[in-house]
């Protein structure tokens, strides 16, 4: 890859998910053309801004978004993140991105993502739930339990969402709240299983992608040399989950920088390592490496478990891993999807990939809704199911995209990716219920 190739690529993630979209489209040849603007597009945004006092006595203005993608399918269902790069853009990227993964996984809902413009780790506890009550105030009715339902994400937490359903329901008095979001605490109404939900449904759907056959030369996770890139929830505890499967976890990182050992690390003794100095840099008997090195480290398997638009032009081609898992949202661009494609790279979308934390998201409304609250083993059973199903329907997708592309039936250069496939599937699940329901009035 050329350098004024690098230099002109678009790391705007709203720009990536358009393209990934369009790109999907080309393999649908029966949509109604007035149908594209609405699917790629969201619903609803909502800007807000507003003043939190501070512990110093100092007063600050914050800056806070909602969007709501879609909601032909059911309310809006995505996570709310705090950092201090939130942007509008990024957060209507998420949010579609969010659409397509309740669609591949066949769930009920739309696509929503929040978030707030700020730094957690400057932040006391008494600011965070000053900055989340008034956030959730300033939504208003945008959000609740058949509209639009937050989640965790990006530094939140289970107590964030303790927050907003406590808050939703004090201005709602007399109702049950309890569905308004999930990944709360067990004790008002969360599931178990939701806090593995991401990883583990990662763990599933890559075991049967792994089965279908899809990834040339590696067919079980039994020995497979696994890098982790992002030690927070997702990464940790997919790291975790690997290794008790017979995985080798070769690397990990965080934001610190990174390690490695070839013989394997303890995936429990890195979190405790890393609980204790902040970092995983300096876990004994690991080498220092950096972030970049780690994308690129020799492995079988690469989980980008960070942020967006890690992997892109610059450095997809040094890519060594069979297979890359997406665990984080937009972790490649579509230029280093199309790099790796060229190099036979199987990457696992997204929107198949991390749908575990969505599915079992699904699973606490449901139990919300019926005033239940379901054991362990039906959790991870209905997640092992509706994750080998979404997995096992975009592998069959990207078998009939392929045979149609031998047969020079589609005008495409390139054959499809399992991203197309899964888009594909989305698109059309989409479409399909628009039309069924008629466009109002």
């Amino acid at each position: 890859m050329d350098t004024q190739t690098v230099h002109k690529e678009d790391l705007n993630l709203f720009t990536n998910a358009r393209l990934q979209f369009e790109r999907a489209l080309t393999w649908i040849d029966d949509i109604k053309v007035g149908l594209i603007d609405y699917l790629i597009n969201p619903k609803r945004t909502i800007h807000v801004r507003f003043p939190i006092h501070m512990d110093d006595g100092s007063i600050k203005t914050f800056h806070g978004f909602r969007v709501l993608h879609n909601r032909v399918r059911g309310p809006g269902k995505g996570g709310i993140r705090y950092h201090p790069n939130v942007t509008a853009a990024e957060v209507t990227a998420l949010a579609a991105f969010m659409t397509w993964k309740t669609a591949v996984v066949d769930l009920p809902f739309g696509g929503g993502k929040g978030g707030v413009v700020c730094n957690p780790k400057e932040l006391s506890r008494g600011e965070l739930r000053r900055i989340t009550r008034r956030f959730v105030t300033e939504l208003g009715d945008a959000i609740g339990p058949h509209t639009d339902i937050p989640a965790p994400d990006v530094y939140t937490d289970q107590q964030t969402m303790a927050w907003i359903y406590d808050t939703f329901d004090m201005m709602h008095p007399g109702e049950n709240n309890l569905a308004v979001v999930t990944g709360k605490p067990l004790e008002i109404g969360g599931s178990v299983g939701r806090n593995e939900a991401t990883a583990r449904g990662s763990l599933y759907a890559t075991e049967q992608l792994l089965k279908r056959g899809v990834v040339p030369g590696l067919d079980t996770l039994d020995g497979a040399r696994v890098a982790v890139q992002g030690y927070g929830n997702a990464g940790s505890i997919a790291a975790r989950l690997f290794h008790e499967v017979g995985a080798r976890i070769v690397a990990v990182s965080d934001s610190r920088g990174a390690i490695c050992c070839d013989d394997g690390l303890d995936p429990d003794t890195v979190l405790a390592h890393k609980n204790e100095t902040g970092s995983v840099v300096g876990y004994p008997g690991a080498t220092a490496i950096s972030n970049e090195e780690l994308l690129v480290y020799d492995c079988d398997v690469l989980i980008p478990a960070a942020l967006e638009c890690q992997i892109r032009a610059d450095n997809a081609d040094d890519v060594k891993a069979k297979l890359i898992v997406e665990d984080a949202n937009g972790p490649l661009t579509i230029a280093a999807d199309n790099i790796l494609q060229e190099k036979g790279t199987v990457v696992l979308p997204d929107i198949v990939a991390n749908a575990g934390g969505v599915v079992v998201s699904y699973f606490e409304w449901v139990q919300n809704l019926e005033n239940q609250q379901w054991d362990l083993e039906k959790v991870e059973r209905r997640l092992r199911k509706k994750m080998n199903r979404a997995v096992d329907e975009t592998v069959d997708c990207w078998n009939e995209l392929t045979a149609k592309h031998e047969t020079g039936l589609n005008g495409a250069e390139t054959g499809p990716t399992l991203r197309d496939a899964a888009l594909v599937t989305a698109i059309k699940r989409l479409a399909t219920v628009i039309l069924q329901r008629d466009i109002w009035p």
